[in-house]
């Protein structure tokens, strides 16, 4: 280490003459003592390693302490934020798993508050004034939108799946074919589980052929149910058979066994308009004869996480008597957020009013018009550095569902501009990390590509907001870089 580097570190200030600054004294008052100490201490760690490494070269103490207690309150800033808020998903992947999947709609927030502000009738009958059921809270709407005689709802559908094993055929067999033994997210797979809860797996068939025979001829003593699972995640093609529902439900009538369908995505409404090919809908399985249909609440439904389960009282009737059924139920704030997207449905409006839906069938016109508006509002922000356009994009259903449905979109896509020292890696970085609305975009090609689809038109806004303050801060910055260049030029000669 140079005397001159020697000499910019004994100039940081100590900490308790930073803590007596106007803006730590101001901080105190809104953090923790400790939290402000924290938050100082890091702020500290980080001005001592640039001062070492020259990418900060002040030596004025007084310079150096306005310095920390403008990092303090950077520092402090990202104490109080809160880890889960809301981000901007540009990413093209409209039920994005990491991002909490399927955004919930400006009507269910609301209710959300009106029915977890203070106390509600949970398990309570207002009629009776005896206890109540939570499965009341939304078995109504589920069994008048899909026609199942009865509903459970729990935390997810792995959990829907643990449950159903679990309560009908643990010490049992449960027969599957070899081409669903699916892995879902986080690297679960359906045999897994079905060993988790004591069952044991009967593999029959092949992976790319299954016959309703199959099922038929593996039918013992020991067997407790016949399961599909859907392949939400994946596709087989090409030399392929599986049997029908409609064949399944009679080989599990002739056995007396109940036929459980993990449907994993819970459409509600049809999706062929969007050219995606055909996603099974609940209510399909439910006529198809299935007797417990098992999906999720947060995919195409476009609720909250939750896992459900509907379909033949007899059955639903045994899982709602099992002691695991409490420990995987879910509280008021997934039930109230799930009934009002349920209404939503029931009344018609949920292609328009579910978020994840609405995305989805929003017009591929709409989609380019919203990423003009983007492009329109930063046009102004890019100076020489960078370069913008609006291209053709293709947008993704995610959340292990329609695994080839590609649905047209458009992007705005920005780029540096030749000869420059603009970084497309560090613009990410920056509207990621942003304090207010991070904004999620991907980057290909070298470029960064800002998805409308996915964004949808009422983030635009905000989404403006944030790239424009970004690429004037990364304009900010490297003038700033410039300057330092410069000072660092003075002060090696000087060492010299």
């Amino acid at each position: 280490m140079t005397e001159s580097h020697s000499h910019r570190l004994r100039a940081i200030p100590p900490m308790q003459s930073v803590l007596q600054t106007h803006g730590a004294r101001a901080l105190a008052s809104l953090l923790p003592e400790v939290a402000l100490k924290q938050a100082l201490q890091q702020a500290l760690d980080r001005l001592r390693a640039e001062l070492a490494d020259g990418s900060v070269v002040l030596t004025d103490r007084e310079a150096l302490l306005a310095l920390c207690d403008a990092r303090l309150a950077d520092q402090a800033a990202q104490l109080r934020l809160r880890p889960l808020r809301e981000v901007l998903n540009a990413t093209g992947v409209i039920l994005h798993t990491n991002l909490g999947r399927a955004p919930l709609a400006r009507e269910v927030i609301d209710h959300l508050g009106d029915a977890c502000v203070g106390y509600a009738a949970l398990e309570y009958d207002l009629t009776t004034g005896d206890r109540g059921h939570r499965d009341s809270v939304t078995r109504s709407l589920l069994c008048a939108l899909t026609g199942a005689e009865d509903s459970l709802v729990v935390n997810n559908c792995a959990a829907a799946v643990l449950l159903a094993c679990t309560a009908l055929a643990s010490g049992r067999e449960v027969i599957v074919s070899r081409g669903e033994l699916v892995e879902i997210g986080g690297g679960f797979r359906v045999p897994e589980v079905i060993a988790s809860c004591g069952a044991k797996l009967v593999e029959v068939g092949t992976t790319n052929k299954t016959r309703a025979e199959d099922y038929r001829r593996a039918i013992t003593a020991q067997s407790a149910a016949l399961m599909i699972v859907h392949p939400s995640n994946f596709t087989v093609q090409g030399f392929t058979a599986r049997p029908t529902r409609e064949s399944l439900a009679a080989v599990a009538r002739e056995s007396g066994l109940p036929l459980l369908e993990d449907l994993g995505s819970g459409a509600l409404v049809a999706l062929d308009a969007l050219g995606v090919g055909h996603e099974p809908t609940v209510q399909e399985a439910v006529r198809g004869g299935s007797d417990v249909v098992m999906f999720s609440g947060d995919k195409l439904l476009g609720g909250p996480q939750a896992g459900i389960l509907l379909g033949k009282s007899q059955w639903i009737a045994r899982l709602r008597a099992h002691p695991l059924m409490r420990a995987l139920r879910p509280g008021r704030l997934v039930l109230a957020a799930l009934e009002s997207t349920l209404a939503l449905y029931a009344s018609g409006r949920a292609t328009a009013s579910v978020p994840a839906l609405a995305r989805m069938h929003r017009g591929v016109a709409d989609v380019s018009q919203d990423a003009e508006n983007l492009l329109a509002k930063v046009q102004s922000s890019l100076g020489p550095r960078w370069r913008a356009c609006v291209r053709p994009s293709i947008a993704r259903v995610g959340g292990g569902t329609l695994p080839i449905a590609a649905l047209p979109s458009f992007a705005v896509v920005i780029e540096s501009q030749p000869e420059s020292d603009a970084s497309v890696v560090g613009l990410e970085a920056a509207l990621r990390t942003a304090r207010e609305f991070p904004l999620i975009g991907r980057i290909d090609a070298g470029a960064l590509w800002l998805d409308a689809r996915s964004l949808g038109p009422g983030s635009i806004e905000h989404a403006a907001q944030g790239l424009a303050l970004a690429l004037v801060s990364a304009h900010n910055r490297s003038m700033s870089g410039l300057s330092m260049s410069a000072q660092r030029s003075l002060d090696e000669s000087a060492d010299d």
